[in-house]
């Protein structure tokens, strides 16, 4: 009896394999700049399935411990990583995957250079990419609302040296609040000047093993709600390492991202930095959150992107049925839509890239801006569920070898899922689109955007499909009308359809830019595809509407 072993599926040099991200800085970055980063970006996709993919793997087989007590009884709270987990640090400094963005190299484009990293490094990192990203927050807060006291540890933040680098926390959610940050119930006692004790609970704190971390609390006195809080800086260990202050409950224990360490944490007088004055603490820190979720989104992508490796790679190798995955039309099916989704999230998510770049530079015009506060809400939400979507099928996609955890497929899908979670789920980004409307008319910026660039197109092939477009962004705008008169509980209603709809008409645009200008003939058919789909999918949210909803969640036991 002959005995049959499947071949595992490989990667090869994830930048010389990724057509779509070569092709995406061929159109949107300048010969010049291409020639200076594509060997860096060359060389960095070696790494990602060498040693970095070994770290990361390592990171992953040893997950991190509470040791709250040493051996003499003495609370010393040490979270213990493994050395992958610390090399992986190290390596993310000297491939400069924060300091990029901050050295401005190359102007608003930097951006689009120092995410082309993060895409590369993030599948393969053991999500080393969640303490960069609120690192890269942290940065660009304290760059923002930061003074000379806070310089050195901005230094810090950006340095592409490993000795020097830091990481940052990010320490938002409470008991009582979780997305509601307006709720929080940590308390800021003043000790002198701008230097604080913070007293309360941090219910789920990533990057617990950073230098610093960046809080929410509420000053003794300030009124309630988001106005009513601040923003804190806080250094974790005095100079033996030891915390200040602060007590570590317990890590958390999760589906997904098990190399990170997550903890519940006491602050019982933590000293803390006021950064950026007293109160308005909540609108002050969407200067980091909008980091941090476009990290997330970039994160998505590349996650999607690893999976649809991982699976086409293994359709040339796995043989059923007489022949190839591959040569199955169906299969074939199944992972074109899988690429059509990912090309879709990617323009979206590195379309927000772009206008970052642009905002931190001051050459984003006012329009612009608008713009950027309304797609990071959008682009998060939206490829955060793509990549879920994408990972599922990837797992389906390998059968029974796909639910094995020791293949290392079902990691994509745990990992995949919290993407949805932080920084904002689903509906309360959706909420939050709504918002930017109400705040800025940033609709009526987005509709005229829109309507622009799709007069630009030129490709007589990409016409009925620019056609398609116009009409959805009708729809939208329509749609938009009819809800504003039809009060809160209508647009909450349909709040997150119509976030979709604006990600997929922004996604068809973008398609179509890019097939119109020097795309392949893979990028026509991405375009036309993609714009034959119902992109406005829309809820009159009225009170049936809402009346249906609410019989079809009512307990069985009171129907």
């Amino acid at each position: 009896m002959s005995e049959f072993t499947q071949e595992e599926p490989r990667l090869g040099n994830q930048y010389d394999d990724d057509g779509l991200l070569r092709a995406y800085l061929r159109w949107r970055l300048p010969a010049k700049m291409r020639a200076q980063i594509d060997p860096e970006l060359r060389r960095l996709g070696h790494r990602v399935i060498t040693d970095i993919f070994a770290l990361g793997e390592a990171a992953e087989a040893s997950p991190p411990r509470h040791v709250p007590y040493d051996a003499w009884g003495r609370r010393v709270d040490r979270i213990e990583t493994s050395d992958a987990w610390r090399q992986l640090d190290g390596i993310s400094a000297s491939e400069a995957i924060v300091a990029t963005a901050y050295e401005r190299a190359n102007g608003p484009l930097s951006r689009i250079d120092q995410f082309a990293r993060l895409y590369l490094f993030a599948p393969s990192s053991a999500l080393y990419s969640c303490p960069l990203a609120m690192t890269d927050g942290a940065a660009r807060f304290l760059e923002v609302h930061g003074d000379d006291s806070t310089r050195p540890v901005f230094a810090h933040l950006t340095s592409r040296d490993p000795e020097e680098f830091w990481t940052s926390g990010q320490w938002m959610t409470e008991r009582t609040g979780g997305s509601d940050v307006g709720s929080t119930s940590t308390i800021a006692k003043c000790e002198a000047g701008n230097d604080y004790r913070l007293y309360g609970s941090k219910w789920f704190t990533s990057a617990t093993t950073s230098q610093v971390a960046m809080t929410l609390a509420r000053i003794e006195g300030a009124p309630a709600g988001g106005s009513g809080l601040s923003v804190f800086l806080i250094t974790l260990r005095d100079s033996d390492g030891m915390l200040r202050n602060i007590r570590i409950d317990r890590l958390k224990d999760k589906l997904g991202t098990r190399a990170l360490p997550t903890a519940e944490l006491t602050l019982d007088g933590a000293p803390a930095r006021l950064v950026g004055g007293a109160g308005d603490g909540v609108r002050k820190i969407a200067t980091l959150f909008n980091i941090t979720r476009v990290y997330n989104a970039v994160a998505a992508v590349a996650g999607m992107r690893r999976a649809i490796a991982l699976a086409s790679d293994y359709a040339r190798r796995r043989r059923a049925f007489g022949k190839l995955l591959s040569e199955h039309p169906l299969h074939v099916e199944t992972l074109a839509d899988m690429q059509l989704k990912l090309r879709a999230a990617f323009l979206l998510a590195f379309r927000v890239v772009e206008l970052l770049g642009k905002e931190e530079s001051g050459e984003a015009g006012e329009s612009e801006l608008q713009l950027l506060r309304f797609l990071i809400p959008v682009a998060k939400l939206y490829t955060a569920k793509q990549a879920i979507a994408v990972a599922s099928e990837a797992v389906e996609a390998f059968g029974g070898a796909g639910y094995v955890e020791d293949t290392g497929i079902p990691r994509l899908l745990r990992d995949a899922q919290v993407l949805s979670i932080w920084e904002g789920t689903t509906n309360v980004l959706s909420l939050d689109t709504l918002r930017a409307i109400e705040r800025a008319d940033a609709l009526s910026a987005w509709t005229s955007d829109v309507r622009r660039r799709l007069k630009a197109i030129q490709a007589p092939g990409l016409r009925p499909s620019v056609e398609r477009v116009a009409t959805s962004v009708q729809r939208v705008e329509e749609y938009a009308t009819r809800a504003s008169r039809s009060g809160k509980d209508f647009q909450q209603t349909g709040a997150r359809a119509f976030s979709y709809a604006i990600a997929r008409t922004e996604a068809a645009v973008l398609l179509i830019e890019h097939a119109d200008t020097g795309g392949d003939d893979a990028a026509i058919i991405a375009a036309q595809r993609w714009c034959a789909r119902e992109l406005a999918l829309l809820v009159e949210g009225d009170a049936d509407h809402r009346d249906g909803s609410a019989l079809l969640v009512k307990p069985d036991h009171q129907t």
